[in-house]
C-alpha cells in the first residue's frame, strides 16, 4: 500500500481522515467540483445574455448549493453559536449577492472558496503522509547474533543490548554503539554530512544510515520506538500541528467584523425611525444597502486573487507554492535559514587542491587515482574525476587492500603506497602537517598519499558550492534579511562554506532535533523564519519553520511533502526570486485591501443619509470593486524572467 492510501485496518482512514495518512481524497470531492463547475458557466451565460435570467439563477443556485454546502453549513452553525469564522463571512457574501440580484457572484464566491479549502486540506494531507514515508528509511528486519548464531528478525523484536550484524551496503536498523569492526557510514539521511564518517569500536551509529564498505557489529542502545528515525517522525508530526499567524489573524478579524456590521445595520433600522421620524421601510432600505456594501466579497477576494496570481506566476518559474499563507509569510520573514549539503552546495565532492611534497603534483594525482580505481568511496570518485579531467594515465595496482575506516593500500611499480587519513601516517614525521592544517582550516577534507616511510603529497576535497548561491545570499542581505546556515558537518567545514558564500550566521554539527531547536530559537528572536533544505534530516526543521522551502529536483520525497514550497529546479536563486515575488504580492494585497476598505466605507457613509441607492451599492461597491481588485491582482504578472536575468548578471 502506498503512503497516503486508505488502509483497511485503520479506523481513522475508514472515517475519512487519519493522523498518519492525512485526509483521504474521495471521488465524491472530484464529482462535486466537476458538476458544480459544469452548472456554473452556463448559469452565468444564460443569466447575462438570454431573456431567461430565472433559468440562469436556478443553475447558479444549484452550483452554489452543490459546491458550497459544507461552507454554508459551517457558516450557519458558526453564526448560531456566535462564532464568526471565515465561513460566516463567505456565507453572508454569497447570500447577500443572491438577495441583491447577483447570483453569478454568489455562486462563484462559494465555488472558488470551496476549491481553495479543498486544495489546502489536500496539501495538509500530503504533509501528514510524509510521516508515513519516513518509516521506509529504516529496514524492517535485521541480522542479530543469538545463541552464537546469526538470525534475521523483525526490528520491533530486537531488544536493547542485543548485537546487530551490519554488512557492507546494509542500512543500519537501530541506534547503537559499534562493538566490533570498522567502516565508513553514510549519515547524510540523518545528519546531512556530505562525506561518509569513519566508525570504529565505541562509535555511535544511527538508524537509517548506510554502512558503506566495512563489517560492523552494533550493540543496540535504543528500541525502535525511540530511534533517531522515530524521533524525526515525531518531530515532523509535532511541527505540522502549529498554525500560521495569517490563519490566526483571519479568524480574529472575522470574529469581530461580521457582528459589528450586523449591529450597525440593526441600529440603522431601529434608531432613525424612533429618533428622526424616518419611515421604517426607508430605514430598512438604508440598512439593506449597508449590509450589501458591507458584504465582504471584494475583501474576501482581494487577498486570495492576489495570492493565486502570485502562485501561478511562481509555478511558471519553477516554484511550487502549496498555500497562500506560505507565499505571504515569505515576504514578511526577516530570516532565511539554509541547510548546507544539497542546498547551498551540490553534495558532490570535488578534488580542489593537489600538493606535492617530494614528488610532483601530477605524480601524486597519478598514484592516488590508481589506488582509488579499486574503491567506490565518494572521495575515490572525486579523485578519479580529477584524474580524468587532467588526462592522467592510471597505473597497475597490485596487492590492493581496503583499510576500512582509514584508507587503502596497494603496490605500484614495485613500491607500496598508502592513501587515507592522518592515522595511516602517524609514524612518517610532520613535514606535511602545515599544509594539512592549512587545507583543513579552509573547511576541506584532506587525504594523504605516501609510503610507509614518508608522505609524498596531499589532496584536498570540498563540497562544490551551488551556482548562484553567493548572489542569492547577497540579494537577500540587500533586502535586510539575515541568512543562517545549519549543517550536520563539522564546525570547521561549516564556517568555511559560510565565509565563502557570505552567510551571516553558521551552526554546525547539528542532528535533526537540534536543527528544529535552532529554528525555534531563531523564531523567538526574529519572528517569521523561512527554512530551505532538501534532505530527510531537514524534514522536521522544514515543517517547524513558518515556511519550509524544499529543493525539489534534488530533495527527498519526505522533505518535499513536509515543506510548504518546493523549488522544482536545482537553482538556489529561486529562493531570492520567491522573496521578491512575495513582497510584490503583499504590496498588491495591501493595495486591494486598502482600496476595498476605502470604497466600502465611503459608500457606507453615503448610505446612512440615503445618498446611495441599492443598485449603486451593488454596481460600484460590490461587483465593480471586485472586478477592480481582480484586475489589480493580475498586475503581479510574470516578473521571473527579468529577475533571473538580473541574477545571472550579478
Amino acid at each position: 500500500m502506498a503512503a497516503g492510501e486508505a488502509c483497511p485496518t485503520c479506523p481513522r482512514c475508514r472515517a475519512g481522515v487519519c493522523e498518519i495518512h492525512g485526509p483521504i481524497v474521495s471521488r465524491r470531492d472530484i464529482a462535486v467540483f466537476t458538476i458544480a463547475g459544469i452548472l456554473l458557466l452556463p448559469g452565468i451565460l444564460i443569466g447575462a445574455f438570454t431573456p431567461y435570467p430565472l433559468a440562469g439563477t436556478v443553475l447558479l443556485l444549484a452550483a452554489a448549493v452543490i459546491s458550497g454546502y459544507d461552507v454554508l453549513r459551517a457558516g450557519v452553525l458558526s453564526f448560531i453559536r456566535l462564532r464568526f469564522s471565515i465561513a460566516v463571512l463567505i456565507s453572508i457574501a454569497a447570500a447577500g449577492a443572491f438577495l441583491t440580484g447577483n447570483p453569478a457572484e454568489g455562486a462563484t464566491v462559494l465555488y472558488l472558496y470551496a476549491i481553495a479549502e479543498f486544495l489546502e486540506e489536500y496539501a495538509a494531507g500530503r504533509a501528514h503522509r510524509s510521516i508515513a514515508s519516513l518509516l521506509d528509511i529504516a529496514p524492517q528486519t535485521a541480522r542479530v547474533r543469538r545463541d552464537g548464531e546469526e538470525v534475521t528478525v523483525g526490528v520491533g523484536d530486537i531488544g536493547v543490548g542485543e548485537i546487530v550484524i551490519v554488512k557492507p551496503g546494509d542500512t543500519i536498523a537501530l541506534d547503537g554503539i559499534v562493538t566490533a569492526g570498522a567502516s565508513s557510514v553514510d549519515q547524510a539521511a540523518i545528519t546531512g554530512e556530505s562525506v561518509p564518517v569513519a566508525k570504529g569500536i565505541g562509535a555511535g551509529v544511527y538508524a537509517g544510515t548506510r554502512n558503506v564498505d566495512g563489517y560492523l557489529e552494533v550493540r543496540v542502545t535504543k528500541p525502535e520506538a525511540e530511534s533517531t528515525i522515530a524521533r524525526v517522525v515525531a518531530l515532523v508530526a509535532e511541527a505540522q500541528a502549529h498554525t500560521s499567524p495569517t490563519e490566526a489573524f483571519i479568524e480574529r478579524f472575522s470574529r469581530y467584523y461580521t457582528p459589528a456590521v450586523i449591529i450597525v445595520a440593526a441600529f440603522l433600522v431601529v434608531v432613525p425611525p424612533l429618533v428622526f421620524g424616518i419611515p421604517f421601510l426607508e430605514a430598512f432600505y438604508r440598512a439593506l444597502i449597508l449590509l450589501v456594501i458591507s458584504c465582504p466579497c471584494a475583501l474576501a477576494i482581494s487577498t486570495p486573487v492576489s495570492m493565486v496570481s502570485g502562485i501561478t506566476t511562481a509555478a511558471h518559474n519553477g516554484v511550487l507554492i502549496k498555500g497562500r499563507d506560505s507565499l505571504e509569510a515569505v515576504g514578511l520573514a526577516r530570516v532565511v535559514v539554509f541547510d548546507k549539503t544539497g542546498t547551498l552546495t551540490t553534495g558532490r565532492l570535488e578534488a580542489d587542491d593537489l600538493v606535492g611534497l617530494d614528488r610532483s603534483a601530477e605524480e601524486v594525482l597519478a598514484v592516488a587515482a590508481s589506488l582509488e580505481s579499486r574503491s567506490g568511496h565518494p572521495i575515490a570518485e572525486a579523485i578519479r574525476r580529477r584524474a580524468d579531467e587532467a588526462g592522467t594515465a592510471l597505473r597497475d595496482v597490485g596487492a590492493f587492500v581496503s583499510l576500512t575506516g582509514r584508507g587503502v593500500r596497494g603496490d605500484i611499480g614495485g613500491e607500496t603506497y598508502l592513501l587515507g587519513n592522518e592515522g595511516l601516517f602517524s609514524g612518517t614525521g610532520g613535514a606535511w602537517r602545515a599544509a594539512y592544517d592549512r587545507l583543513e582550516g579552509e573547511g576541506k577534507t584532506v587525504v594523504l598519499i605516501g609510503t610507509d616511510a614518508a608522505v609524498i603529497g596531499l589532496i584536498a576535497l570540498s563540497d562544490e558550492i551551488r551556482e548562484n548561491a553567493r548572489s542569492t545570499v547577497a540579494d537577500l542581505r540587500s533586502k535586510g534579511i539575515r541568512t543562517v546556515m545549519l549543517t550536520g558537518d563539522n564546525e570547521r567545514v561549516g564556517e568555511a562554506v559560510a565565509r565563502r558564500i557570505g552567510i551571516d550566521e553558521c551552526h554546525a554539527g547539528l542532528l535533526p532535533e537540534e536543527k528544529v531547536a535552532m529554528v525555534e530559537r531563531l523564531m523567538d528572536r526574529y519572528g517569521l523564519v523561512v527554512m530551505v533544505g532538501d534532505g530527510v534530516n531537514d524534514a522536521p526543521a522544514l515543517a517547524r519553520a513558518d515556511v519550509g522551502v524544499a529543493m525539489g529536483a534534488i530533495g527527498s520525497d519526505v522533505a518535499i511533502d513536509a515543506a510548504d514550497i518546493v523549488v522544482m529546479e536545482d537553482d538556489i536563486s529561486r529562493v531570492a526570486y520567491l522573496v521578491a515575488l512575495s513582497e510584490k504580492t503583499i504590496s498588491v494585497v495591501r493595495q486591494n485591501v486598502a482600496t476595498a476598505l476605502v470604497v466600502k466605507l465611503g459608500i457606507a457613509a453615503l448610505a446612512v443619509p440615503g445618498l446611495v441607492t441599492l443598485w449603486m451599492a451593488v454596481a460600484f461597491g460590490d461587483m465593480g470593486l471586485s472586478l477592480a481588485v481582480i484586475a489589480n491582482a493580475l498586475r503581479i504578472g510574470r516578473p521571473g524572467q527579468r529577475f533571473f536575468r538580473r541574477m545571472k548578471n550579478a
